[in-house]
């Protein structure tokens, strides 16, 4: 049973697949630890929430724990759609509380923009829009009001990430010359919702995916991108949609360095990992060359089981990650989340209530400068590049792949000049 708190409520904005594999568990935890009050979770229709309250894992993980579904299935059409209704649940939440976002890519500007005004800290899914310039208005907007907007880029708070970024910044690896990257998502993520929003005139395997990857490297090296250059190649979802479903991406950073990224939704179901991940970093050290390599999807862990579990992508055989996101038996009652993609929505959270705990608005915008220079946990302040690398990026794949030069001066994306 959950404790009976005065603590900040939550009002999660979206109620798919991310809101149910990572962000209510660690939430629940959270609340079950007495650190977060009532939990309500805002969806454009109904159908989303049913399912939420009766996943079995997590009612058998958090027991007598749940949240007050926007709309109510119980009260209305499952399919019935309410587009504005997040805005009148964020206004109705206590000033100083905490919204998490989490609505497909385009549609993250407005309710993380309607979150600020009704005086809310943030959590917000990564990419934090797909505009520049709105990202420094919400950077801008969020320092004046004293308010926290974390963007949960999960590969940061990978303990191989940090170890990578720790020897980086004390030399160990000299520079950053070449790198791969990429991360194949499932196959039957064509058969999700994803194809109803992950269309070629809103968004694509790079912008989605390997955002996290050119994110990493920032993170790694404190190095800025220059110049984005994305292929992709459409197909069609089963609903009849198109989508870039498979992208080729070559981001080259402000020291001459080259990263390629590869994304897609074209991971075989059959296959016995989650999904195909890794990256490989070559610099260059004054004596020798160096490397970072991490095989992101594959962590030593084989199962073999009695039958497929019926999860869409489950297979008898499979290698699973234990690092990402996991839901444990460590003897407290329930089931504990474990993993950096726990580690990273906690972090975001914790540092809304600290901010939350600051009365002074001049002491609160002191803190958020901190967490700016810190770096761990990315802001719109601290980590706006990656909005113009998505904003080339887009510009670029919807002409065939044409290097687009960032602009850090003007805050602007354009093709380079032959």
């Amino acid at each position: 049973m959950a404790k009976k708190t005065a603590a900040p409520c939550v009002t999660v904005v979206g109620g798919g697949m991310i809101t149910k594999i990572q962000l209510l568990p660690t939430i629940y935890h959270l609340q079950r630890e007495g650190l977060l009050g009532d939990i309500h979770i805002c969806a454009l229709n109904a159908g989303p929430l049913a399912e939420l309250q009766k996943d079995p894992t997590l009612v058998k993980g958090f027991s007598g724990q749940s949240f007050a579904p926007h709309p109510d299935p119980a009260r209305v059409d499952l399919k019935a759609m309410f587009p504005d209704l997040y805005k009148e649940v964020l206004a109705a939440a206590p000033k100083g509380s905490i919204a998490v976002v989490a609505v497909p890519d385009q549609f993250h500007y407005e309710p993380v923009s309607a979150a600020l005004d009704a005086g809310l800290h943030v959590c917000v899914v990564k990419p934090l829009t797909l505009k520049h310039a709105q990202a420094e208005e919400i950077g801008r907007k969020a320092r004046e009001k004293g308010l926290v907007v974390g963007v949960e880029y999960h590969k940061r708070f990978d303990y191989r990430s940090v170890m990578a970024r720790k020897g980086y910044r004390a030399g160990r690896f000299g520079q950053f010359r070449l790198g791969q990257a990429h991360l194949h998502e499932c196959w039957y993520y064509r058969h999700s919702n994803f194809q109803n929003w992950m269309t070629c005139e809103n968004s694509d395997s790079f912008t989605y995916i390997g955002c996290h990857y050119v994110d990493l490297v920032a993170f790694i090296t404190g190095l800025k991108p220059a110049a984005v250059s994305v292929y992709g190649l459409r197909e069609k979802f089963p609903n009849g949609r198109e989508g870039f479903l498979w992208t080729d991406a070559r981001v080259i950073w402000e020291n001459g360095a080259c990263l390629s990224v590869a994304n897609a939704l074209g991971y075989p179901d059959a296959a016995a990992g989650g999904n195909s991940q890794s990256i490989t970093m070559w610099c260059a050290g004054e004596k020798d060359g160096t490397l970072i390599a991490h095989s992101d999807q594959y962590r030593g862990v084989k199962h073999s089981y009695t039958a497929p579990s019926g999860d869409p992508g489950d297979a008898q055989y499979m290698e699973p990650n234990p690092d990402y996101f996991q839901m444990l038996d460590l003897g407290d009652g329930g089931l504990t989340p474990v993993g950096y993609g726990h580690r990273s929505v906690e972090y975001i959270l914790k540092r809304c209530l600290q901010a939350g705990a600051v009365s002074g608005l001049a002491e609160r915008r002191t803190l958020l400068k901190r967490f700016d220079d810190d770096g761990l946990m990315a802001t719109p302040l601290n980590s706006s590049y990656n909005e113009l690398v998505i904003e080339a990026g887009r510009k670029s794949i919807l002409n065939g792949g044409r290097e687009v030069v960032i602009d850090y001066k003007k805050g602007s994306v354009d093709f380079r000049q032959i």
